[in-house]
């Protein structure tokens, strides 16, 4: 089944089970999607990886909202936010671990040095060994951090 319409059944289902908060959040992911579908010159179909791109990138926007109004005092709204970003993130691929993390780039550095690069300069190097091999399963700034702190010692 195709994300998309997975995400458009359980929208249904969250509207017959009455639960505002799916519901809302399904209606505003599928609604990014959509946008993202007629951006650009002409409209077209976005595929699984298109969708789950977008899925990433309103999970991501949810954490720092939940971050950010958990500083300013307003815990219900961070709180809400959290929840919906636990709700966005059963429709990505799991996440990768510190570990599992450490691992390919520890690798990827070794290629990398293998291929000349070294020290911080190879950062680049390094990440576009690394960026396929994660697709979607780890943020890109936790990435870079692991690769700079590779780099570095």
């Amino acid at each position: 089944m195709k994300l998309k319409a997975k995400l458009k059944e359980d929208l249904t289902e969250a509207i017959r089970a009455r639960d505002e908060l799916r519901s809302a959040t399904l209606r505003l992911t599928l609604a990014a999607i959509a946008k993202e579908e007629v951006a650009g010159k002409t409209a077209r179909e976005l595929s699984d990886d298109e969708v789950q791109k977008v899925i990433a990138r309103e999970a991501k926007k949810r954490r720092e909202a939940a971050e950010a109004f958990a500083k300013g005092g307003r815990d219900a709204q961070a709180e809400r936010e959290k929840a919906e970003g636990v709700l966005l993130d059963e429709y990505l691929p799991k996440q990768l671990s510190d570990d599992e993390l450490q691992q390919i780039v520890a690798d990827a550095v070794a290629e990398a040095k293998a291929g000349g690069a070294e020290g911080p300069r190879a950062m680049g190097a390094v990440m576009k060994i690394v960026n396929p091999k994660i697709a979607g399963r780890a943020e890109g700034g936790r990435v870079a951090a692991t690769v700079k702190q590779l780099l570095a010692g």
